[in-house]
């Protein structure tokens, strides 16, 4: 099973929310996950970004592969950074 790391959109239309989340990359975008991982909400100015980091950490640890949006708010959060230096330490 391959897992990835992506975003689940939820809120109303022209109003979007996202969760992040781990599921099989085989499921539909807005359907069945394995975990939530935290949120992300593009309509407050900021963005607002709340990432449970001991579980990303955990999941890119068992092999799961984020997105490239999920990358790139990893990466804002400093997450991809301490995933990277976890990695050269073992």
């Amino acid at each position: 099973m391959a897992v990835k790391l992506r975003l689940k959109r939820m809120g109303a239309k022209q109003k979007p929310f996202y969760r992040i989340v781990a599921s099989d990359s085989r499921s539909p975008r807005d359907g069945r996950f394995i975990e939530i991982i935290g949120t992300y909400n593009p309509n407050t100015e900021p963005a607002t970004v709340n990432i449970k980091e001991e579980l990303a950490l955990k999941w890119m640890g068992n092999g799961a592969q984020p997105t490239d949006t999920v990358r790139n708010l990893f990466s804002k959060a400093g997450i991809m950074t301490k995933y990277h230096e976890s990695k050269l330490k073992k």
